[in-house]
Formats: C-alpha cells, sequence, structure tokens
C-alpha cells in the first residue's frame, strides 16, 4: 500500500479549501483540497508507520492522517479548524461526520494565541516585502487580513466562520492592489485590537476538549482494529514508503 492509497481508500472526510471555501474566488483560482484519511489500526503493529500526512494525488491536494490532523486541531491551528469548517465538502463517511460534530471540541480561548502567532509571522513577510520591493504581495495581505477578521469573529460569537460575506470586495480590492499599504497596515492593526477585545469576553471555554477528542480516537482506532479484511492484508503487504511531505 503507497501512502496516496491511504487517501484513495480510507479517507473519511475531503473539502475544498483556500479562496474559494473563503469566498474569495475568481476565474483564476485554484482549487484546493484538504483531507483526512483514516490508516487501518493493525498498520500501527509494524516497525515502518503509516505517513501523518500525504501530499496528493494531484498538486492541489494534501491530507492529514485522523491523529496528526486532531493533535493540530487541539492546538487551534488555524489551517486545521478552518478546514473543518470548510462551506464546500467533497467526501464525508460515518467516521468523517462524526469528526466533524466535534468540532466544538476543539474551539477553545486558546486559538487566539495560535492564530496571532501565526498572523504576526504573516505579518513579518509581508513587511520584509515592503522593505526588499516597496510593497507587499497583495494576495498575502488579502489573506491575512481574513484571517484577522476570523480569528476575531471567533472569539466574539464562539463559532468560526470562514466565508466572507460582505468583505468580499474590500478583501479583493486588497488583493488588486488598489489599497494603500499605510490603510491596510491601519486595519490589521485595528483588527488584531478588535481580536484582544474579543478575547476578554469570550463565550470560547479556557481549552478544548481533549478528553471527548481522544474517546472519539480510541473508540475508531478500536473499531479498524477489529474490521476484517481488506485491512488485515494492507498490514501484510505494508505501506511500501516512507512519510510524504511535511506537516
Amino acid at each position: 500500500m503507497q501512502p496516496q492509497d491511504l487517501v484513495r481508500d480510507h479517507t473519511i472526510y475531503a473539502c475544498v479549501m483556500g479562496s474559494r471555501a473563503f469566498g474569495l474566488a475568481t476565474d483564476a483560482s485554484d482549487t484546493d483540497r484538504r483531507g483526512v484519511f483514516l490508516a487501518p489500526t493493525p498498520l500501527y503493529w509494524r516497525f515502518e508507520k503509516p505517513p501523518t500526512h500525504v501530499e496528493g494525488p494531484g498538486e492541489e491536494r494534501f491530507s492529514w492522517e485522523l491523529e496528526r490532523f486532531c493533535e493540530l486541531a487541539l492546538r487551534g491551528n488555524p489551517n486545521i479548524l478552518e478546514c473543518l469548517h470548510s462551506p464546500w465538502v467533497e467526501h464525508v463517511d460515518d467516521t468523517g461526520r462524526e469528526l466533524l460534530s466535534l468540532r466544538d471540541a476543539f474551539l477553545s480561548r486558546q486559538a487566539h494565541g495560535t492564530f496571532s502567532r501565526y498572523a504576526l509571522g504573516q505579518r513579518k513577510k509581508l513587511e520584509a516585502d515592503v522593505r526588499a520591493t516597496g510593497g507587499p504581495r497583495w494576495k498575502h495581505a488579502m489573506h491575512l487580513l481574513r484571517l484577522l477578521m476570523s480569528a476575531r469573529d471567533l472569539l466574539r460569537s464562539g463559532e468560526l466562520r470562514i466565508d466572507v460575506g460582505e468583505q468580499r470586495e474590500p478583501l479583493l480590492a486588497v488583493k488588486r492592489g488598489e489599497v494603500p499599504w499605510a490603510r491596510v497596515e491601519a486595519w490589521m492593526a485595528r483588527l488584531a485590537a478588535e481580536g484582544e477585545e474579543a478575547l476578554r469576553g469570550s463565550p470560547l471555554p479556557p481549552e478544548p476538549d481533549h478528553a471527548r477528542v481522544a474517546g472519539f480516537l480510541h473508540r475508531v482506532r478500536r473499531a479498524s482494529a477489529l474490521r476484517p479484511e481488506p485491512d488485515h492484508r494492507a498490514v501484510r503487504a505494508g505501506l511500501g514508503a516512507g512519510r510524504v511531505g511535511q506537516g
């Protein structure tokens, strides 16, 4: 079994992300696909373990093994949390539906820290571009504004919504370079301050529900271990490849 076979045969959830999920797509936008696969439990009884993530098949697809996905979601990783809230779901089975039912278990006030650190890293890259070339990469500036909006609204409402709605046109104007960098900077600063204010009265719990997520993962691992062929044949065949990509 090759790593990409795990994506093909064991995906429990697949969605479209990027501009199409955010409501920011144009005619030139790519279709970025993300997914979660459940590696059969008997594969973990070997020295050579299944990959934690797989790139492909296709240039725009990236998938995580369920355990790794849950680990990152519990840490408040913005990309992972947003993946769980995509409005464009392409595939979901019973296990995937149970994962989606746990979306609130991953959300907590800790998301403020993870979103903020990610935003700060992106902001530094934009500032480096301005120093080097006189202007930022406007597409990246647009997506940073979108992320700051998403984080603020999550802290305010306790719900993660990733479609930008009525902010589509103002954000696309940034992408086209029609908004001066000074105004974009001020917009970013205002959104960050609003996020800080929202944190103080946020309805989110202080921490994610680790026990609930761990119980889910234990159930699906046990069910996979008890499942008959073909999963056990996959153990004898072996993975035939190492880890793929980064994640």
